[in-house]
């Protein structure tokens, strides 16, 4: 097995990492950067030694940590709606598939498993460094839409299974990734490089993952999204801070509002407002860890068109488990 080099990693420098051996602290950072889960370790009387580091590369949150000590985690937030992409940098994990298999990955091996669509548990060495990627479910599905014609569906997101390997191109592109990532940050959290980024890394992963679950992206699996459908999804990501209307959409993508609601129900499970309602509170989110310090909750939930901030922080609330303030509270990660 060919090492994954740390360096192509993104290895950050040490000032923009934490370190830490209290548990709660570590719970709350791993909350906020993945979901939420339980962790136990696997041992008598062991304290953490973690590394924690995370950074944006457009919707994608990135992260290179570890407990410091062999540890066991598993029953995440399914209403999170995340998949974790896991890559070992250094040591082994374990992860357990169905009917008591497991999967090992040594250094430069993926996992990876849609936390919204099935059950995960993985177990670390001592030594272990992830790079991990939680990828929002709504952006595999909405990628796989627009680059397939369709949502492939459980087929796809309830498996779980290995992906690239060392020297393989899944890993160059990680690689690639995270070293823009630390020369050009701010250029890959938003603007047109995060957004390339952002495609690539999704598309390979993708692209991998139906191999492995033997989807075919030319032949569907499921019904075949219309060419408006897709559009519509990407006019809503572009304009949701401007809050369109279904007849907003449907004149954009030059369909009746009937039209429009009935495909998004049959194609993506889901109606065009409630779709513009989670494109609104994750740019909320992404803003309100990422923003200045000047910002305040109630200047960038009105940047998306919320007035009524009590309205706004109870849909919050029921969408990501915690109050605005609180997320807000985290902000960007510096040292």
């Amino acid at each position: 097995m060919v090492a994954l080099d740390p360096f192509a990693v993104g290895r950050p420098p040490a000032a923009e990492r934490r370190t830490s051996e209290d548990w709660s602290e570590i719970q709350l950072w791993s909350d906020r950067m993945y979901m939420p889960y339980v962790v136990r370790p696997l041992g008598v009387g062991l304290s953490p030694r973690s590394s924690m580091y995370s950074a944006k590369i457009g919707d994608i949150t990135v992260t290179r940590f570890s407990y410091g000590i062999p540890v066991s985690v598993g029953d995440f937030s399914s209403d999170a709606g995340n998949a974790l992409v896991l890559t070992t940098i250094r040591g082994n994990a374990r992860h357990h598939l169905d009917h008591d298999a497991t999967a090992d990955t040594p250094s430069g091996d993926t996992f990876v498993a849609d936390c919204s669509r099935v059950d995960y548990l993985v177990e670390f060495s001592p030594d272990h460094v992830q790079l991990n990627l939680t990828v929002p479910h709504t952006l595999l599905a909405d990628t796989a839409v627009r680059w397939w014609g369709f949502d492939p569906g459980d087929v796809l997101w309830q498996r779980k299974c290995v992906i690239g390997g060392g020297g393989s191109g899944w890993q160059a592109l990680l690689g690639y990734a995270m070293r823009t990532t630390g020369e050009l940050p701010g250029h890959a959290t938003e603007g047109r490089i995060g957004l390339n980024l952002q495609e690539l890394l999704v598309g390979h992963l993708l692209t991998e993952w139906a191999a492995r679950a033997g989807v075919d992206p030319d032949r569907s699996t499921g019904p075949a999204a219309p060419g408006y459908v897709r559009h519509a999804v990407q006019y809503i990501r572009e304009y949701a801070r401007e809050l369109p209307t279904s007849s907003d959409i449907a004149d954009a993508v030059g369909v009746s509002v009937r039209t429009l609601s009935g495909s998004f129900r049959k194609y993506l499970d889901t109606t065009p407002a409630e779709y513009v309602r989670e494109q609104r509170l994750q740019g909320i989110r992404e803003e309100l860890l990422t923003a200045s310090p000047g910002a305040t909750v109630a200047s960038i939930a009105g940047a998306w068109g919320y007035v009524n901030l009590g309205l706004f922080a109870a849909a919050y609330r029921r969408r990501f488990g915690e109050n605005p303030s609180q997320t807000r509270a985290f902000g960007p990660v510096s040292g």
